[in-house]
Protein backbone atom coordinates (compact mmCIF):
# COMPACT_ATOMS: atom_id res chain seq x y z
CA UNK A 1 0.00 0.00 0.00
CA UNK A 2 1.52 3.10 -1.33
CA UNK A 3 0.08 6.93 -0.30
CA UNK A 4 1.26 8.14 -4.09
CA UNK A 5 -0.28 11.64 -3.45
CA UNK A 6 -1.84 13.84 -1.60
CA UNK A 7 -4.47 16.99 -1.41
CA UNK A 8 -5.87 19.33 0.96
CA UNK A 9 -8.35 21.90 1.13
CA UNK A 10 -9.06 24.10 3.77
CA UNK A 11 -8.71 21.73 5.97
CA UNK A 12 -6.97 23.19 9.73
CA UNK A 13 -4.54 26.05 8.79
CA UNK A 14 -3.85 24.47 5.04
CA UNK A 15 -5.35 26.43 2.73
CA UNK A 16 -4.25 24.70 -0.93
CA UNK A 17 -1.74 21.79 -0.73
CA UNK A 18 -0.98 19.29 -3.31
CA UNK A 19 2.30 16.48 -2.40
CA UNK A 20 3.31 15.02 -5.21
CA UNK A 21 5.46 11.79 -5.56
CA UNK A 22 5.76 11.10 -1.86
CA UNK A 23 8.58 8.60 -1.50
CA UNK A 24 8.76 5.56 0.58
CA UNK A 25 10.07 7.62 3.74
CA UNK A 26 8.87 10.95 4.14
CA UNK A 27 10.65 13.33 6.93
CA UNK A 28 8.35 16.22 7.70
CA UNK A 29 10.29 18.85 9.62
CA UNK A 30 9.05 22.26 10.89
CA UNK A 31 8.65 23.59 14.57
CA UNK A 32 5.36 23.06 16.84
CA UNK A 33 1.98 24.13 16.12
CA UNK A 34 2.79 25.26 11.90
CA UNK A 35 1.12 22.32 10.51
CA UNK A 36 3.23 18.91 11.01
CA UNK A 37 0.85 16.77 13.13
CA UNK A 38 -2.27 18.83 10.98
CA UNK A 39 -0.57 16.95 7.47
CA UNK A 40 -0.32 13.43 9.74
CA UNK A 41 -4.22 13.97 10.93
CA UNK A 42 -5.20 14.28 7.27
CA UNK A 43 -3.84 10.98 6.15
CA UNK A 44 -5.57 9.58 9.42
CA UNK A 45 -8.90 11.01 8.71
CA UNK A 46 -8.59 9.59 5.04
CA UNK A 47 -8.44 6.37 6.62
CA UNK A 48 -10.92 6.44 9.25
CA UNK A 49 -12.99 8.77 8.36
CA UNK A 50 -12.24 10.65 12.26
CA UNK A 51 -9.88 12.30 13.80
CA UNK A 52 -7.34 10.71 16.47
CA UNK A 53 -7.40 14.31 18.03
CA UNK A 54 -10.89 15.62 18.41
CA UNK A 55 -14.57 14.59 17.88
CA UNK A 56 -15.97 17.90 16.22
CA UNK A 57 -15.19 18.04 12.49
CA UNK A 58 -15.82 21.43 12.83
CA UNK A 59 -12.38 21.72 14.05
CA UNK A 60 -10.98 20.53 11.04
CA UNK A 61 -12.72 22.60 8.75
CA UNK A 62 -10.01 26.41 8.42
CA UNK A 63 -12.11 29.24 9.27
CA UNK A 64 -11.10 30.69 6.01
CA UNK A 65 -12.89 27.84 4.23
CA UNK A 66 -15.47 29.67 1.24
CA UNK A 67 -17.90 27.21 1.11
CA UNK A 68 -17.43 25.74 4.64
CA UNK A 69 -15.74 22.73 3.85
CA UNK A 70 -12.79 21.01 3.32
CA UNK A 71 -11.24 18.12 1.33
CA UNK A 72 -8.69 15.25 1.33
CA UNK A 73 -7.60 13.72 -1.84
CA UNK A 74 -5.25 11.16 -2.29
CA UNK A 75 -4.09 8.89 -4.94
CA UNK A 76 -3.24 5.39 -3.33
CA UNK A 77 -1.28 2.43 -5.05
CA UNK A 78 -3.53 -0.86 -3.53
CA UNK A 79 -1.92 -4.15 -4.94
CA UNK A 80 -5.13 -4.45 -6.75
CA UNK A 81 -4.90 -1.53 -8.59
CA UNK A 82 -4.76 2.50 -8.07
CA UNK A 83 -7.64 4.32 -5.76
CA UNK A 84 -8.41 7.62 -6.15
CA UNK A 85 -10.08 8.75 -2.28
CA UNK A 86 -11.70 12.02 -1.49
CA UNK A 87 -12.79 12.80 1.83
CA UNK A 88 -15.38 16.03 2.10
CA UNK A 89 -15.79 17.52 5.62
CA UNK A 90 -19.02 19.92 5.98
CA UNK A 91 -21.16 21.07 8.58
CA UNK A 92 -24.22 18.47 7.57
CA UNK A 93 -21.59 15.57 7.35
CA UNK A 94 -19.00 13.87 5.45
CA UNK A 95 -18.80 12.17 1.60
CA UNK A 96 -16.65 9.68 0.66
CA UNK A 97 -15.89 8.71 -3.01
CA UNK A 98 -13.49 6.37 -3.90
CA UNK A 99 -12.78 6.60 -8.02
CA UNK A 100 -15.70 9.11 -8.36
CA UNK A 101 -18.75 7.19 -6.50
CA UNK A 102 -19.77 8.47 -3.27
CA UNK A 103 -20.08 5.73 -0.85
CA UNK A 104 -23.83 5.08 0.73
CA UNK A 105 -22.01 4.38 4.25
CA UNK A 106 -18.78 5.44 5.24
CA UNK A 107 -17.90 2.11 6.78
CA UNK A 108 -17.75 1.07 2.91
CA UNK A 109 -14.99 3.59 2.59
CA UNK A 110 -12.84 2.63 5.61
CA UNK A 111 -10.47 -0.03 4.64
CA UNK A 112 -9.49 1.98 1.27
CA UNK A 113 -6.36 3.32 2.97
CA UNK A 114 -5.21 1.52 5.77
CA UNK A 115 -2.64 3.60 8.53
CA UNK A 116 -0.72 3.16 11.60
CA UNK A 117 -0.46 5.94 13.75
CA UNK A 118 2.09 6.60 16.46
CA UNK A 119 2.13 9.29 18.25
CA UNK A 120 3.77 10.74 22.01
CA UNK A 121 -0.31 9.64 23.82
CA UNK A 122 -0.18 6.43 22.12
CA UNK A 123 3.08 5.21 24.77
CA UNK A 124 -0.31 5.48 27.15
CA UNK A 125 -1.62 2.88 26.17
CA UNK A 126 0.26 0.40 28.32
CA UNK A 127 -0.13 2.87 31.82
CA UNK A 128 -3.18 5.39 30.58
CA UNK A 129 -6.58 4.93 31.01
CA UNK A 130 -9.18 1.95 30.17
CA UNK A 131 -10.75 4.10 27.40
CA UNK A 132 -7.50 4.64 25.43
CA UNK A 133 -7.08 0.87 25.11
CA UNK A 134 -10.73 0.93 23.83
CA UNK A 135 -10.05 3.52 21.42
CA UNK A 136 -7.04 1.17 20.06
CA UNK A 137 -9.09 -1.65 19.65
CA UNK A 138 -11.60 -0.12 18.12
CA UNK A 139 -9.43 2.22 15.48
CA UNK A 140 -7.26 -1.05 14.57
CA UNK A 141 -10.49 -3.55 14.16
CA UNK A 142 -12.56 -1.09 12.44
CA UNK A 143 -9.71 -0.88 9.56
CA UNK A 144 -9.46 -4.63 8.79
CA UNK A 145 -13.00 -5.98 9.46
CA UNK A 146 -15.93 -2.80 8.43
CA UNK A 147 -18.61 -4.68 9.93
CA UNK A 148 -17.31 -4.33 13.70
CA UNK A 149 -17.35 -0.53 12.70
CA UNK A 150 -21.61 -0.75 12.07
CA UNK A 151 -21.83 -3.02 15.76
CA UNK A 152 -19.81 -0.97 17.60
CA UNK A 153 -22.01 2.80 16.09
CA UNK A 154 -24.95 0.94 16.30
CA UNK A 155 -23.84 -0.31 20.22
CA UNK A 156 -22.85 3.19 20.87
CA UNK A 157 -26.44 4.51 19.95
CA UNK A 158 -28.46 2.35 21.75
CA UNK A 159 -26.41 2.76 25.00
CA UNK A 160 -27.04 6.70 24.40
CA UNK A 161 -30.73 5.68 24.17
CA UNK A 162 -30.57 3.04 26.93
CA UNK A 163 -28.59 5.85 29.72
CA UNK A 164 -31.39 8.45 28.82
CA UNK A 165 -33.80 5.96 30.07
CA UNK A 166 -32.21 4.60 32.88
CA UNK A 167 -31.84 8.46 34.28
CA UNK A 168 -36.06 8.39 34.23
CA UNK A 169 -36.58 5.37 35.50
CA UNK A 170 -35.14 6.24 39.38
CA UNK A 171 -38.63 5.85 41.60
CA UNK A 172 -41.16 4.93 38.99
CA UNK A 173 -42.96 1.40 38.98
CA UNK A 174 -41.93 -2.06 37.16
CA UNK A 175 -44.16 -1.91 34.92
CA UNK A 176 -42.29 1.41 33.72
CA UNK A 177 -39.26 -0.57 33.24
CA UNK A 178 -40.45 -2.80 30.46
CA UNK A 179 -39.16 -0.60 27.54
CA UNK A 180 -35.89 -0.83 29.03
CA UNK A 181 -35.41 -4.73 27.99
CA UNK A 182 -35.87 -3.75 24.54
CA UNK A 183 -32.78 -1.83 24.70
CA UNK A 184 -31.13 -4.83 26.25
CA UNK A 185 -32.03 -6.80 23.47
CA UNK A 186 -30.33 -4.62 21.31
CA UNK A 187 -27.57 -3.47 23.34
CA UNK A 188 -26.69 -7.39 23.66
CA UNK A 189 -26.83 -8.24 19.97
CA UNK A 190 -24.66 -5.70 18.80
CA UNK A 191 -21.86 -5.57 21.96
CA UNK A 192 -21.61 -9.80 21.86
CA UNK A 193 -20.28 -9.08 18.53
CA UNK A 194 -18.15 -6.22 19.74
CA UNK A 195 -17.02 -8.39 22.51
CA UNK A 196 -16.30 -11.45 19.99
CA UNK A 197 -14.19 -9.51 17.29
CA UNK A 198 -12.05 -8.04 20.08
CA UNK A 199 -11.07 -11.18 21.86
CA UNK A 200 -10.14 -12.83 17.97
CA UNK A 201 -8.09 -9.72 17.18
CA UNK A 202 -6.52 -9.85 20.60
CA UNK A 203 -5.85 -13.67 20.05
CA UNK A 204 -4.00 -12.92 16.97
CA UNK A 205 -1.84 -9.70 17.75
CA UNK A 206 -0.84 -11.41 20.89
CA UNK A 207 1.14 -14.09 18.85
CA UNK A 208 3.03 -10.90 16.62
CA UNK A 209 3.44 -8.82 19.56
CA UNK A 210 4.98 -11.28 22.00
CA UNK A 211 7.67 -12.48 19.43
CA UNK A 212 8.32 -8.57 18.56
CA UNK A 213 8.81 -7.95 22.09
CA UNK A 214 11.10 -10.98 22.27
CA UNK A 215 13.34 -9.51 19.75
CA UNK A 216 13.47 -5.98 21.16
CA UNK A 217 14.51 -7.33 24.55
CA UNK A 218 16.55 -9.85 22.98
CA UNK A 219 15.08 -12.77 24.61
CA UNK A 220 14.66 -10.96 28.37
CA UNK A 221 10.84 -10.49 28.20
CA UNK A 222 7.86 -11.81 27.54
CA UNK A 223 5.01 -9.96 26.79
CA UNK A 224 1.01 -11.16 27.41
CA UNK A 225 -2.18 -9.25 26.16
CA UNK A 226 -5.16 -10.16 28.11
CA UNK A 227 -9.02 -9.09 27.38
CA UNK A 228 -10.43 -8.12 30.44
CA UNK A 229 -14.31 -7.90 29.89
CA UNK A 230 -17.24 -6.83 31.81
CA UNK A 231 -18.94 -10.02 31.57
CA UNK A 232 -18.08 -13.84 30.65
CA UNK A 233 -14.95 -15.00 30.31
CA UNK A 234 -11.94 -14.01 29.47
CA UNK A 235 -11.49 -16.94 26.10
CA UNK A 236 -15.30 -17.07 25.54
CA UNK A 237 -15.82 -16.66 22.24
CA UNK A 238 -19.57 -18.70 21.44
CA UNK A 239 -21.88 -16.01 20.92
CA UNK A 240 -24.80 -17.94 22.39
CA UNK A 241 -22.92 -17.75 25.87
CA UNK A 242 -21.62 -14.83 25.60
CA UNK A 243 -24.94 -13.25 24.62
CA UNK A 244 -26.21 -15.54 28.02
CA UNK A 245 -23.98 -14.04 30.00
CA UNK A 246 -24.38 -10.29 28.98
CA UNK A 247 -28.27 -10.91 29.59
CA UNK A 248 -27.34 -12.11 33.04
CA UNK A 249 -25.35 -9.66 33.85
CA UNK A 250 -27.95 -6.48 32.91
CA UNK A 251 -30.37 -8.36 34.98
CA UNK A 252 -28.10 -8.65 38.12
CA UNK A 253 -27.16 -4.99 37.84
CA UNK A 254 -30.28 -3.53 36.66
CA UNK A 255 -31.26 -2.12 39.78
CA UNK A 256 -27.84 -0.75 40.57
CA UNK A 257 -28.55 1.12 36.84
CA UNK A 258 -31.17 2.43 37.19
CA UNK A 259 -29.83 4.46 40.85
CA UNK A 260 -26.40 5.68 38.75
CA UNK A 261 -29.01 6.39 35.57
CA UNK A 262 -26.32 4.78 33.42
CA UNK A 263 -25.19 1.25 32.04
CA UNK A 264 -22.45 -0.58 34.04
CA UNK A 265 -21.87 -3.67 32.05
CA UNK A 266 -20.51 -4.13 27.85
CA UNK A 267 -17.67 -3.75 25.83
CA UNK A 268 -17.83 -0.12 26.62
CA UNK A 269 -16.62 -1.24 30.21
CA UNK A 270 -13.99 -3.51 28.72
CA UNK A 271 -9.83 -3.45 29.14
CA UNK A 272 -7.00 -4.86 27.80
CA UNK A 273 -3.69 -5.88 30.32
CA UNK A 274 -0.29 -5.96 29.59
CA UNK A 275 2.29 -8.73 31.16
CA UNK A 276 5.70 -8.53 31.54
CA UNK A 277 7.57 -11.83 32.46
CA UNK A 278 4.07 -12.95 34.17
CA UNK A 279 3.91 -9.00 35.97
CA UNK A 280 1.26 -7.00 35.22
CA UNK A 281 2.70 -3.89 33.24
CA UNK A 282 0.46 -1.44 33.96
CA UNK A 283 1.52 -1.57 37.38
CA UNK A 284 5.13 -2.96 37.73
CA UNK A 285 6.44 -2.11 35.04
CA UNK A 286 9.02 0.60 34.49
CA UNK A 287 8.72 3.09 31.94
CA UNK A 288 10.97 1.72 29.76
CA UNK A 289 9.39 -1.37 30.00
CA UNK A 290 5.94 0.27 29.24
CA UNK A 291 7.15 2.16 26.20
CA UNK A 292 8.66 -1.37 24.86
CA UNK A 293 5.90 -3.09 24.95
CA UNK A 294 3.57 0.01 23.17
CA UNK A 295 6.19 -0.09 20.42
CA UNK A 296 5.55 -3.58 20.40
CA UNK A 297 1.66 -3.00 20.35
CA UNK A 298 2.46 -0.99 17.02
CA UNK A 299 5.06 -2.89 15.56
CA UNK A 300 2.75 -6.24 15.76
CA UNK A 301 -0.23 -4.17 14.42
CA UNK A 302 1.63 -3.49 11.17
CA UNK A 303 2.27 -7.15 10.60
CA UNK A 304 -1.44 -8.21 11.24
CA UNK A 305 -2.71 -5.51 9.39
CA UNK A 306 -0.64 -7.33 6.79
CA UNK A 307 -1.98 -10.70 7.64
CA UNK A 308 -5.41 -9.47 7.62
CA UNK A 309 -5.60 -7.95 4.01
CA UNK A 310 -1.88 -9.33 2.33
CA UNK A 311 -0.34 -5.58 2.43
CA UNK A 312 1.33 -3.36 4.39
CA UNK A 313 -0.34 -0.22 6.02
CA UNK A 314 1.23 3.14 5.53
CA UNK A 315 2.90 4.35 8.97
CA UNK A 316 2.34 7.50 10.54
CA UNK A 317 4.94 8.26 13.29
CA UNK A 318 3.78 12.11 14.97
CA UNK A 319 6.70 13.41 16.75
CA UNK A 320 7.79 9.85 18.58
CA UNK A 321 10.93 8.92 17.42
CA UNK A 322 12.06 12.02 19.49
CA UNK A 323 10.63 10.38 22.63
CA UNK A 324 12.41 7.05 22.20
CA UNK A 325 16.07 5.92 23.13
CA UNK A 326 18.53 5.43 20.52
CA UNK A 327 17.58 1.28 20.63
CA UNK A 328 14.16 1.64 20.08
CA UNK A 329 14.78 4.02 17.25
CA UNK A 330 16.64 1.99 15.74
CA UNK A 331 14.31 -1.20 16.20
CA UNK A 332 11.41 1.14 14.48
CA UNK A 333 13.16 2.18 11.26
CA UNK A 334 14.61 -1.17 11.09
CA UNK A 335 11.14 -2.48 10.86
CA UNK A 336 9.63 -0.06 9.05
CA UNK A 337 12.55 0.37 6.46
CA UNK A 338 11.80 -1.39 2.77
CA UNK A 339 8.66 -2.56 3.50
CA UNK A 340 6.51 -0.06 5.18
CA UNK A 341 5.93 3.61 3.45
CA UNK A 342 6.42 5.86 6.73
CA UNK A 343 5.69 9.67 7.17
CA UNK A 344 7.37 11.04 10.28
CA UNK A 345 7.04 14.40 11.77
CA UNK A 346 10.08 16.09 13.78
CA UNK A 347 10.70 19.54 14.48
CA UNK A 348 14.40 18.68 13.36
CA UNK A 349 16.79 16.11 12.77
CA UNK A 350 18.16 16.34 16.37
CA UNK A 351 17.37 13.44 18.24
CA UNK A 352 16.82 11.34 15.47
CA UNK A 353 18.99 8.32 14.11
CA UNK A 354 19.75 10.28 11.10
CA UNK A 355 22.13 7.58 9.63
CA UNK A 356 18.84 5.10 9.60
CA UNK A 357 16.83 7.97 7.77
CA UNK A 358 19.26 8.48 5.04
CA UNK A 359 17.44 9.06 1.91
CA UNK A 360 14.27 9.89 3.08
CA UNK A 361 12.22 12.80 0.88
CA UNK A 362 12.32 15.77 3.56
CA UNK A 363 9.45 18.46 3.61
CA UNK A 364 9.60 21.97 5.85
CA UNK A 365 6.45 22.80 7.00
CA UNK A 366 6.00 26.40 7.89
CA UNK A 367 2.31 28.13 8.51
CA UNK A 368 0.79 25.98 6.69
CA UNK A 369 2.67 25.34 3.85
CA UNK A 370 4.96 23.00 2.74
CA UNK A 371 8.47 23.04 0.76
CA UNK A 372 10.61 20.46 -0.45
Amino acid sequence: MFVKNIGLQYYRNYGLLRLESLGDVNLILGQNAQGKTNLMEALFVLAMTKSHRTSKDKELISFDAPAGSAQIVAEVERKYGDLKLELTLSPQGKKARINGLEQRRLSEFVGSLNVVMFAPEDLEIVKGTPGIRRRFLDMEIGQVQPSYLFHLQQYQKVLLQRGNLLKQLWGKEAAGKELLEIWDAQLIEHGVKIVKKRKQFIKKLQIWAESIHRGITNGGEELKLLYVPSFGEREEEDEAVLLDKFMLKLSQTRDQEIRRGMTLTGPHRDDLSFFINGREAQVYGSQGQQRTAALSLKLAEIELIHEEIGEYPVLLLDDVLSELDPYRQTQLIETFQSKVQTFITATGVEGLNADKLKGASLYHVHGGTVEL
